[in-house]
C-alpha cells in the first residue's frame, strides 16, 4: 500500500485520460499499418514482375553464351569458309544429296547381295559340316545299337542267376519279354530298400534308448562334480576368513597388551569423586537463585527509574497511552498464564523398547524312529529294479541273433522250422518291433534304478555320518543360543534404560524453550506497561516537584550500580566454578571413553575367537561333505564309462551291418540302373528311326557342296564393285558435309545476333522498373516501418491494458478500509528506498573506479614485465629462431574479473604460443627469465632472488648468456641494500661466470662424507 484515497482518485481520472489518448493513437496508427499494408502490396508485385524480367535474361543469357561457344567451335571446325550465297549454298547441296543418295541406294543393294550371299554360303557350310557329323554318329550308332542288346540280355541273364529270381526263356531275348524280366528284378529291389530302411530305423531306437542311458548317468556324474568344487570354493572362502579373523583376533590382543585396564579404572574412580564434589559446591552456592533475586531487584529498579523519567518527561494524558496500557495488560496476563501452565511438572511419555523376540528351532525330530524302515524299503527296491534291468537287457541281446539267424538260414531260431519269404519278412519286422519296443523300456528301467540306487546311497550317508554329525551340531546350538539369549536380555535392559533417560532429556527440551520464550516476552510486556502506568500516573498526580523526583532519581542509579557489580562478581564466581567442573568432566568423559574402548576390544576378541572356532566348524563339516563326493564320484565315473562304451560298441556293430546291407543293396541299385539306361538307350534308337535319316542326309549332302561353289564365284564379283561404289560416295560426301556445316555456321550465328538484340530489350525494360535492388530495398524499408508501427501498436494495447486493470483495482481499493493511518509508512519505506539507493549507487562507482584502477594497474605491470622479459631475452638466447617472448592475458569473464596467462614467442612477423613448440632449454631459460622480470618488477621491498639449478637443459652458449644476464642484474642492483642473488647449481663453469670478486668474496660447496652427511665449506672466489 503506497497510495491512499485522494490519490487513488487521481490516479484513476489519470488512467482514464491516458486510456482515452491511447486508444485515438491506437486508431491513427491502424490506418497507418493499413496504408503501409497497401504499398508494401504493390511493391511485392513490381518486385515479382522485376525478378521474372531477370530470369528471362538470365535464361537468354544462358542461352547466348551456350550458342556463341557453340558458333565459335563451328568456326574454328571450318575446312573452308565459302563465300557463296546460301541459296547457291543450299542448291549445290540438294544436288550432292540426290548422287550420294543414289549412291548409298546401289551401295546398300549391294551390300544386302553380298550379305544374302554370305548368309547362303555360311548356312551351306554349317549344314554340310553338321551333315558330315550326324552321318558319322548315325552310322556308329548303328553299330552301338546291335552291341548294347546283346550286352542288355547279358545282363538280364547275370541278375537272374546270381539272385535266384527263377527261370529264364532262350536268348536272344524280344524287347517285350526283356521289359517283363526287368520288372521282376526292379520288384525283388523294392523289398531290399524296404528292408534297408526297417533296419536303419530300429538301429537308431537301439542307439538313441543307449545314449539316453549314458546321458542320465554322464548328468548325475556333473552334478555331483558341481557339489564337489562348490564345497572346495567354500572350504577356501573358509580358510580365508578363519585368516582375516586370526588377524583381526592379533591386532585387538596387541591393542589390549599396550593398555593398564587397572590404571584406567582407578583414573575413573578418583575423577568421578572429583565432579561429584565440585558439582555440589557449585549448586551449594545456588548461583542461579542468587542471580534472579539480584537481577529481580534490578528489574524493580529499572522500572522505578523509568517510571520516574517517564513522570518528569510527561505532561498531559493520552486516551490512547491508556488504551494500549489496558491491551497490554490483557497481554501480560495471557502470557503469566501460559508461563504458569508451562510450569507445571510435565507428564513425560515413557517410549517402551519392544523387544524382538527370538525363534527357537523347531527340532524335527519325527521320522527319526522310522529311518531303519525307510532304508530297507529302498535297498529293496534297488535289488528289484536292477533285477528287472538285467532281464530286459538279456532279452533285447536275443532279438538281434535271431534276426540273423532267420535271414541266414531261412529257419525260426527257437523250433528251426523252415520260413517262407512272407514268414520270414514276418518274423523278422515283429523282432524289430520288439527289440524297438525293449529299448524304450530298458531306458525306463535304467532311469528307475540309477534313482533308486541313488535314494539307497544317500539314506545310507545319512545313516552313517550325517545323523551323528547333526544331533552333534544340535546339541552345541542349544547350548550356544542359551547364552546368547542370556546376554541379549543384559544388553537389552541397559539399553531400555538409556533410552528412557534419553526420551526424557527430549521431551523436557520443547517445553524448556517455550517456558523461556513466555518469560523473555513477559519481561518485555512489563517494561511496556511499566512506562505506560509510570506515565499516567506523574500525569495523574503531579503533587511532586521536579527537584524530589531527581534526588529520588539520583538514590536509585546508586542503588542500581550497585546490584550491577554484585551480579557481575557473581557470574565470575560462577563461571570459574563452571569452567572447573566442566574441565573434570571432560577428563572424566575421556578416561571413561577410552575404558568403553578397552571393554569394546575385549568383546571383539571373544567375539573373533568364537567366529574363529564357527568358521573351523564349518570347514571340518566342508571336508567330509568333500570327501563323500569324492566317494561318490568314483562309481559314477566307472558306470558312465562303462555306458559311454557300450554306445560306442553298440554303434560300431550296428553300422556295420547296416553298411553291409546297404552295400549290397547299392550293387543291386547299380546293376539295375544299367540295365534300364540300356533300354532307354536301345527305344531311343528305334523311336528316333536313325537308319532311314542316314540315307536322306548322304543325298543332302552331295546338294548342299554344289550351291556353295556357286554362292563363292558370285561374291567375288560384288566384292569389286562395291570398292568403286564406295570411293565416289565418300568424295560426294565430303563435299556435302563442308556445305552443311557453313550453312549452320551461318544459322548459329544470326540465332546469336537475335538473342543479343533481345536480351538488350530486357535490360531496358528493368531499368525503366526501377530495378530489383532499389524495389527490394524499398519494400524491406516498408516492412521495417509495418513493423515498428505493429510494435508500437502492441505496446500501446498493453499499456491500455494495464491502465484498466489499475483503473478496476484502483476502484476496489477504495471500498476497502486498509489506509488509515497510511503515510507515515509510507514515507518511512520511501526514505528507506531512496536511501539504500543512493547507497547501491555509491558502492556501484566506488566498484567501477576500483576495478578501473585495477585494470590500469595490471595493464601498466604487463607492460612492464613484457619489457623486461624482452630485453632480457634479446640478451641471453643465442638461437636465431625466436626473436622474443611475452605473457598475453586474457580476461576469463565478466563478473568477478580473472585471467589466463600465455607464453608467446615472436619470430619475424609470426606470433605463436610456447606450448607444445620449444625444446625443453628453452622452456628452462623462458621459466628463468619470466621470473627474473617478475622479481624485477614486484619485488621492490624484498629483493632475494633465488635460482635452483638454472641451467638444466641449457646448452653452453645460452648458459653463457644468462650468467651474463646475472651479471648485468647484479651491476645494477649494486646500489641496492636488500638485492641478494642465490644460485645452486652443479654447474661449475657457471657459478665461476658469475663468481667475481667484485659481485661476492666466496661461495658455499656442498659435500658429502663417507656417513653421507653433507659438508657445508666455504671457498673463495679465486680457488
Amino acid at each position: 500500500m503506497t497510495h491512499y484515497t485522494p490519490n487513488l482518485r487521481e490516479s484513476i481520472a489519470q488512467d482514464g485520460e491516458k486510456t482515452e489518448t491511447l486508444n485515438s493513437q491506437m486508431e491513427e496508427l491502424d490506418i497507418k499499418i493499413q496504408n503501409m499494408d497497401r504499398e508494401i502490396n504493390q511493391t511485392e508485385s513490381l518486385l515479382k514482375d522485376l525478378q521474372k524480367l531477370q530470369g528471362q535474361i538470365a535464361t537468354k543469357s544462358g542461352e547466348r553464351k551456350s550458342k556463341f561457344e557453340e558458333v565459335q567451335k563451328r568456326y574454328a571446325a571450318l575446312n573452308e569458309e565459302n563465300e557463296d550465297t546460301e541459296e547457291e549454298l543450299n542448291e549445290w547441296k540438294s544436288k550432292f544429296d540426290e548422287r550420294i543418295a543414289l549412291l548409298e541406294s546401289k551401295i546398300s543393294k549391294l551390300l544386302r547381295e553380298k550379305a544374302d550371299i554370305q548368309d547362303k554360303s555360311r548356312v551351306l557350310a554349317d549344314v554340310i559340316a553338321n551333315n558330315m557329323k550326324e552321318i558319322a554318329k548315325l552310322q556308329a550308332a548303328a553299330e552301338a545299337h546291335l552291341t548294347l542288346k546283346s550286352e542288355r540280355d547279358l545282363n538280364i541273364l547275370s541278375l537272374f542267376r546270381k539272385h535266384n529270381l527263377g527261370p529264364l526263356p532262350s536268348s536272344p531275348f524280344s524287347d517285350e519279354v526283356a521289359l517283363d524280366l526287368t520288372d521282376r528284378i526292379q520288384s525283388k529291389l523294392k523289398d531290399l530298400n524296404k528292408d534297408l530302411l526297417e533296419k536303419k530305423r530300429s538301429n537308431e531306437v537301439e542307439l538313441k534308448a543307449s545314449f539316453d542311458q549314458y546321458m542320465h548317468a554322464n548328468d548325475r556324474w556333473k552334478e555331483i562334480e558341481a557339489q564337489k568344487e562348490a564345497k572346495a570354493e567354500m572350504k577356501a572362502g573358509i580358510l580365508k576368513r578363519i585368516q582375516e579373523k586370526e588377524i583381526e583376533r592379533d591386532s585387538f590382543e596387541v591393542q589390549i597388551s599396550a593398555i593398564n585396564v587397572a590404571m584406567i579404572d582407578e583414573r575413573e574412580r578418583n575423577l568421578q569423586i572429583e565432579v561429584e564434589r565440585k558439582a555440589n559446591q557449585l549448586a551449594a552456592r545456588e548461583f542461579d537463585l542468587t542471580v534472579r533475586q539480584k537481577q529481580l531487584e534490578k528489574f524493580n529498579l529499572d522500572q522505578e527509574i523509568e517510571a520516574l523519567s517517564k513522570e518528569r518527561d510527561a505532561m498531559n494524558a493520552d486516551s490512547h497511552d491508556r488504551v494500549v496500557l489496558s491491551l497490554k495488560k490483557a497481554e501480560l496476563e495471557s502470557h503469566k498464564k501460559k508461563h504458569r501452565r508451562m510450569q507445571v511438572p510435565v507428564n513425560l511419555p515413557k517410549k517402551r523398547f519392544v523387544e524382538s523376540k527370538l525363534q527357537s528351532l523347531d527340532q524335527q525330530s519325527g521320522g527319526i524312529d522310522t529311518y531303519p524302515k525307510i532304508l530297507e524299503a529302498a535297498k529293496e527296491k534297488r535289488d528289484v529294479q536292477r533285477s528287472k534291468y538285467n532281464i530286459a537287457d538279456g532279452m533285447r541281446q536275443m532279438f538281434d541273433p535271431f534276426e540273423r539267424v532267420a535271414r541266414a538260414h531261412h529257419i525260426c531260431p527257437c523250433c528251426e522250422r523252415p520260413f517262407t519269404a512272407n514268414e520270414e519278412d514276418e518274423f523278422v519286422k515283429k523282432q524289430r518291433v520288439k527289440a524297438t519296443s525293449s529299448a524304450e523300456h530298458m531306458k525306463v528301467l535304467a532311469v528307475d534304478s540309477s534313482n533308486t540306487d541313488f535314494h539307497f546311497q544317500q539314506l545310507d550317508k545319512l545313516r552313517v555320518e550325517l545323523i551323528p554329525l547333526a544331533e552333534n551340531n544340535l546339541n552345541q546350538l542349544n547350548e550356544e543360543l542359551d547364552q546368547k539369549n542370556q546376554a541379549l536380555d543384559d544388553v537389552l535392559g541397559v539399553l531400555a534404560q538409556v533410552k528412557a533417560e534419553k526420551d526424557s532429556v527430549d521431551a523436557l527440551i520443547q517445553p524448556v524453550e517455550t517456558a523461556d520464550r513466555l518469560y523473555q516476552e513477559i519481561q518485555a510486556l512489563q517494561r511496556q506497561v511499566g512506562e505506560l502506568e509510570g506515565k499516567l500516573d506523574v500525569q495523574l498526580q503531579g503533587a511532586r516537584s521536579l527537584e524530589e523526583i531527581q534526588s529520588e532519581l539520583k538514590m536509585l542509579e546508586r542503588n542500581r550500580s550497585t546490584l550491577i557489580d554484585d551480579l557481575e562478581r557473581l557470574r565470575v564466581d560462577q563461571l570459574n566454578m563452571e569452567k572447573d567442573l566442566s574441565t573434570l568432566q571432560l577428563r572424566w568423559n575421556s578416561v571413561r571413553e577410552e575404558k568403553i574402548k578397552v571393554a569394546n576390544i575385549l568383546s571383539n576378541v571373544k567375539r573373533t575367537e568364537e567366529e574363529i572356532d564357527r568358521l573351523s566348524e564349518e570347514k571340518n563339516q566342508v571336508e567330509l561333505d568333500l570327501k563323500h563326493l569324492a566317494e561318490a564320484v568314483g562309481p559314477l565315473s566307472k558306470e558312465k564309462k562303462k555306458l559311454l562304451d557300450d554306445y560306442n560298441n553298440l554303434e560300431v556293430k550296428l553300422n556295420h551291418e547296416y553298411e553291409l546291407q546297404a552295400d549290397h543293396y547299392r550293387k543291386i541299385q547299380q546293376e539295375v540302373d544299367a540295365l534300364l539306361n540300356m533300354f532307354s538307350t536301345i527305344k531311343e534308337y528305334d523311336n528316333l528311326n536313325k537308319g532311314e535319316k542316314l540315307k536322306a542326309l548322304q543325298e543332302k549332302q552331295t546338294q548342299s557342296e554344289v550351291e556353295l561353289r556357286n554362292c563363292e564365284t558370285r561374291m567375288g564379283e560384288l566384292l569389286k564393285e562395291l570398292d568403286k561404289s564406295r570411293d565416289l560416295s565418300r568424295n560426294q560426301a565430303e563435299l556435302r558435309r563442308n556445305i552443311e556445316e557453313n550453312l549452320e555456321y551461318r544459322k548459329l550465328k544470326a540465332q546469336v545476333d537475335e538473342l543479343t538484340r533481345e536480351i538488350e530489350s530486357l535490360e531496358d525494360s528493368v531499368l525503366k522498373m526501377g530495378g530489383v535492388s532499389k524495389t527490394e530495398a524499398l519494400l524491406l524499408k516498408l516492412s521495417q516501418e509495418r513493423e515498428s508501427l505493429l510494435t508500437e501498436l502492441n505496446r500501446l494495447r498493453g499499456t491500455l491494458s494495464v491502465y484498466k486493470t489499475n483503473i478496476d483495482r484502483n476502484k476496489a481499493d477504495l471500498k476497502q478500509a486498509q489506509y488509515k493511518d497510511i503515510d507515515k509508512r509510507y514515507f518511512d519505506q520511501l526514505i528507506q528506498l531512496k536511501t539504500t539507493e543512493m547507497a547501491n549507487k555509491d558502492l556501484d562507482r566506488y566498484y567501477k573506479a576500483l576495478d578501473k584502477a585495477l585494470m590500469r594497474f595490471h595493464t601498466m605491470k604487463m607492460e612492464e614485465i613484457n619489457k623486461i622479459i624482452r630485453e632480457l631475452w634479446q640478451q641471453t638466447y643465442r638461437g636465431q629462431d625466436i626473436d622474443y617472448i611475452s605473457i598475453h592475458s586474457d580476461s576469463e569473464g565478466a563478473g568477478t574479473r580473472s585471467y589466463s596467462y600465455r607464453v608467446l614467442m615472436q619470430t619475424g612477423d609470426a606470433e605463436l604460443e610456447m606450448r607444445g613448440r620449444c625444446s625443453a632449454g628453452q622452456k628452462v631459460l623462458a621459466s628463468l627469465i619470466i621470473r627474473l622480470a617478475l622479481a624485477e618488477t614486484f619485488c621492490l621491498n624484498c629483493g632475494i632472488l633465488a635460482l635452483d639449478e638454472p641451467t638444466t637443459n641449457l646448452d653452453g652458449p645460452n648458459s653463457e648468456s644468462l650468467a651474463a644476464a646475472l651479471l648485468r642484474i647484479m651491476e645494477d642492483r649494486k646500489s641496492q641494500e636488500n638485492f641478494q642473488l642465490i644460485v645452486i647449481t652443479h654447474d661449475e663453469r657457471f657459478a665461476q661466470l658469475i663468481g667475481q670478486r667484485q659481485h661476492a668474496e666466496k661461495y658455499y660447496r656442498i659435500t658429502k662424507d663417507d656417513y653421507q652427511h653433507s659438508i657445508i665449506e666455504a671457498q673463495e672466489i679465486f680457488d
